[in-house]
């Protein structure tokens, strides 16, 4: 896919999710599928950039191109900074945080807040794209404040006006937060309007579900967040059907030991061992969500402190599994509710 001046492996976007996605999480999705992987959002609060958190966001080191860093923030001139600051740590897409629905960014007037000052808005775009005129920006934001306002269509034009290369658009207002299901019909309405390219995202969470969003909305591509935790091989699985209209078969349950072992070793590496063994809790945890025992093992786990203990126990757990024979069943899908 040609995307802002970037020749990527394909049209699968991983999105941005605090606390998810850093950089092990970014390369682990890219090496199983994904075509851009979008960072954590860092703050466009300059008195925050020392901070141990925001450094580990703006580490890129060996991370594989284009890399996409978010920026979050409601002042204009402090979004034109953060922009220069994460183009000069290595970023070569700036991408705008318009659809965090968390309370923490929205009492900021930040996130999906902005949404409801449509000239704020306009500031803030114009003073980004101004401010990295070598750069491509990018926007995501969701489909309204309510949905009794759902104006993205209006903020689209107002973002293909200011410069902006690309949209992506999670099918909730801000006040559905992650509730009831994701509705295309705005996608599909902005994709008509605008000429930029629009990215859909909200419940894509299987091989068909991607292809029906994408024929559904006209979109030029698909964005996944919480469907690949502990499922980053959903790269792979959406990738292969819609090249080739055949579903791959569920990873065995050794190859998910596998990567997930490779998952939290980079995790110790990119954290450190205290910081890495807490941060793996969550993972090891989507890994085996599903699984026969994982309650139990997910019990045990989340005490062991140190790097060996964690990697033994969360070998006991898959090679028994494997020893019994379990099979990973596909999960099921919102396929359904789109093509009814």
């Amino acid at each position: 896919m040609d995307f802002a001046g970037f020749q990527l492996r394909n049209n699968l976007f991983v999105a941005p999710m605090a606390g998810v996605t850093d950089r092990p999480f970014r390369q682990l999705c890219k090496r199983m599928g994904a075509g851009l992987a979008v960072s954590e959002m860092v703050t466009s609060n300059n008195l925050l950039y020392a901070t141990k958190k925001t450094q580990r966001r703006v580490d890129h080191a060996g991370e594989t191109e284009p890399i996409s860093v978010q920026i979050a923030g409601g002042d204009p001139q402090m979004m034109a900074e953060a922009a220069r600051h994460n183009q000069a740590n290595g970023a070569q897409i700036i991408d705008i945080n318009m659809g965090c629905p968390a309370k923490k960014v929205c009492n900021k007037a930040a996130g999906s807040a902005l949404m409801r000052d449509e000239v704020l808005v306009g500031q803030i775009l114009e003073a980004v794209v101004s401010a990295v005129p070598d750069l491509p920006v990018t926007l995501k934001m969701r489909t309204g404040w309510d949905r009794d306002n759902r104006n993205a269509p209006r903020l689209a034009h107002i973002a293909q006006e200011a410069g902006i290369r690309a949209l992506a658009i999670h099918g909730r207002t801000r006040a559905d937060k992650y509730m009831g299901n994701a509705e295309y019909d705005t996608i599909a309405s902005i994709k008509q309007q605008v000429r930029i390219p629009v990215i859909a995202n909200g419940d894509i969470d299987s091989a068909r579900k991607a292809a029906a969003v994408l024929e559904y909305t006209g979109a030029d591509g698909v964005m996944i967040g919480r469907a690949a935790q502990g499922r980053p091989w959903i790269f792979r699985e959406i990738e292969h059907f819609l090249a080739t209209g055949e579903e791959l078969p569920a990873p065995e349950v050794l190859e998910i030991r596998d990567i997930c072992r490779s998952h939290l070793n980079d995790l110790y590496a990119f954290y450190g061992e205290w910081s890495g063994v807490r941060i793996a809790r969550k993972h090891i945890g989507w890994y085996t969500k599903g699984l026969a025992g994982a309650q139990q093992f997910r019990q045990a786990m989340n005490v062991e402190e140190t790097v060996e203990g964690q990697l033994a126990a969360t070998d006991r757990f898959f090679d028994h599994l494997h020893r019994q024979g379990v099979q990973l069943q596909r999960q099921p899908s919102c396929y359904e509710e789109l093509a009814a």
